[in-house]
């Protein structure tokens, strides 16, 4: 129990870092290879974010452990908006100004409930892990073909920000890129083993691990974007972020896990974790985009409300991590 409970630890820490580094030599990579700004944050940075749940994802899937795989997908979705969203908006109020930003949320919102139909017979087979990716790939060919003919916007604006404030070279972004990319793997290996002997140990599905303690774990490169960006006053790079993660977990990381190994998916995962991870995603997209005149913007009393639901979603996980469920 010991060494596992290490290996989940060392397996975070290292993910986290990898992540962090991936990001940023890809983000650098992209602006010296000419791609726009908007189509870095919305794509690179947004995504990239959640190489880490893609990794760690496809490696449970390989190894026959399919519930692990889709918890961290839906609980790296409700870490996305509870604790971090929910947490950035108590500090700090964020005001929504980018129209994309706006655009993707409704597409996030139909992603979420195709999701149910989906699992709707028991599980996600090769066929349905085929449409999401093909779906994901749709949103990415739309997404680049309007960044095309956008005008100016505040996303952009943000990215281009962020992107001066940590310069870097065309080599070194390549560089970063591959360590990044080879430690994420590492450290995905490292983590997948620890979390599913803490597991097999508790006995405990890997399903609630994965909505769990590793859930939390690689959605902290979302959170430590986050935070960086909050500190520049990019409000709408940490709505980007958290929408565009939520969007590549729900098609991209299910999808290619599903292709990967089909997932059985129990009526608990519909009732419980679909459910609250759909509520959460409602009220993120009512409130960042606004109605009767108000402005989208996520206040503090907001950001309570999505934390004080993250909160109590993680202690009626941890209950039934003690009791054995």
């Amino acid at each position: 129990m010991i060494l596992p409970a290490v290996a989940v630890v060392a397996g975070l820490i290292l993910l986290v870092w990898s992540a962090e580094r991936f990001v940023d030599g890809a983000a650098a990579t992209s602006g010296r290879l000419g791609l726009s700004p908007l189509l870095i944050g919305m794509l690179v940075i947004g995504f990239g974010t959640s190489a880490p749940e893609l990794v760690v994802s496809a490696l449970a899937a390989g190894q026959g452990n399919p519930g692990l795989a889709l918890g961290n997908a839906y609980g790296s979705n409700i870490a996305n908006i509870g604790l971090i969203l929910g947490l950035v908006a108590l500090v700090a109020p964020l005001t929504v100004h980018s129209s994309v930003v706006r655009r993707e949320l409704p597409v996030l919102g139909v992603a979420t409930l195709l999701s149910a139909l989906l699992m709707w017979g028991g599980v996600i087979g090769r066929l349905e892990g085929t449409l999401l990716l093909i779906l994901l790939a749709a949103f990415m060919g739309v997404s680049i073909w309007r960044a095309r003919y956008a005008g100016s916007d505040s996303l952009a604006a943000d990215t281009e920000e962020s992107l001066t404030v940590h310069p870097m070279s065309l080599k070194a972004g390549l560089v970063w890129t591959g360590v990044g990319l080879v430690l994420l793997v590492i450290s995905s290996r490292i983590l997948v083993w620890g979390a599913v002997a803490i597991a097999q140990s508790l006995g405990v599905s890997d399903l609630i691990i994965g909505l769990t303690v590793v859930a939390v774990g690689t959605s902290l490169p979302e959170l430590a974007s986050s935070i960086s960006a909050l500190r520049r006053n990019e409000h709408d790079l940490v709505l980007g972020n958290v929408v565009g993660s939520n969007l590549f977990n729900t098609l991209g990381v299910v999808g290619l896990a599903a292709v990967i190994h089909p997932i059985e998916v129990g009526d608990e995962v519909l009732l419980r974790d679909w459910s609250v991870m759909t509520v959460m995603t409602l009220l993120m997209t009512a409130f960042a985009i606004g109605w009767r005149g108000r402005k989208g913007r996520i206040n503090r009393f907001e950001g309570a409300a999505l934390l004080a639901m993250f909160v109590a979603y993680t202690a009626w996980m941890v209950r039934l991590v003690l009791s054995g469920g």
